[in-house]
């Protein structure tokens, strides 16, 4: 009985299964790849998202975990060469500086939408009626700096806000002096940061207040320190721009609110 010859189109039907088999593990050994390296970052974003009280946990983990070579840059930094930080991470990145160096009773650190704001109480960056910088003041605006030049490209403006407190609550500060020294702190913070190359230099804005935004009264010597104080603003691009008041009800109305609750 004669064999009848097989058409090339049955022949060669295995190899468009076995092409396909191929392909597909290719794809799966690519996906492993990929999930193999975890972004710390983006992985303490995305457990704080689902449940903020397990930041504290997930910082933990993170701190713990083995660092291989070559691990030790943060993601996006100029020695790294990586991408830019995304806003989101600047905060997280601010807030480790603030907790490695226990700081947290005399730094805030507040984000909220398209914007962080953070508030250095009292005699970080100043002594009393002094705008000279104190040490323990650059050093922990060097590492600011450092954390907001990775997220150049995604920050609006860097607002420097100058305040004062009424040493006397009996007596309003002298005009003169209470103005020239909240400005003069504003600027010293400002040419600081610029000088460590923390933002482009147009993105940075000081401004002056004296002791006429308090957030606490005058008449007790903690409410005095807690006036006396310096505030970075940090807004994100493309976001819709508020007035101060508007980020003050954000930062210390509900601050004062989940305090009392």
């Amino acid at each position: 009985m004669i064999k009848k010859d097989k058409k090339p189109e049955e022949l060669g039907s295995w190899m468009d299964t076995y092409g396909d088999m191929v392909t597909l593990l290719l794809c799966f050994f690519v996906l492993l790849y990929s999930m193999s390296s975890v972004d710390q970052t983006k992985w303490k974003l995305l457990v704080e998202s689902f449940n903020p009280s397990a930041l504290q946990s997930s910082d933990q983990v993170v701190l713990n975990a083995k660092v291989g070579e070559g691990d030790g840059e943060l993601k996006g930094s100029p020695a790294s060469g990586g991408e830019s930080t995304d806003f989101d991470e600047l905060y997280l990145m601010l807030k480790k500086v603030v907790d490695d160096r226990n700081m947290q009773d005399s730094v805030e650190i507040t984000r909220g939408d398209g914007f962080t704001f953070i508030s250095f109480r009292d005699k970080v960056f100043f002594d009393g009626d002094s705008s000279v910088l104190r040490q323990e003041g650059k050093d922990v605006l060097s590492e600011f700096a450092a954390s907001m030049a990775q997220a150049n490209d995604n920050i609006k403006e860097v607002q420097v806000l100058g305040h004062t407190s009424q040493g006397n609550p009996e007596r309003a500060n002298n005009i003169r002096n209470d103005r020239m020294l909240s400005a003069q702190r504003s600027a010293e913070v400002i040419i600081f940061l610029q000088s460590q190359n923390a933002v482009s230099p147009e993105k940075l804005v000081g401004m002056s207040f004296g002791q006429f935004r308090p957030i606490a009264p005058f008449d007790s010597e903690d409410g005095r320190a807690k006036n006396r104080r310096v505030e970075i603003l940090i807004t994100k691009n493309d976001t819709v721009e508020k007035t101060l008041e508007e980020y003050y009800n954000q930062v210390y109305h509900n601050s004062q609110n989940n305090a009392g609750n």
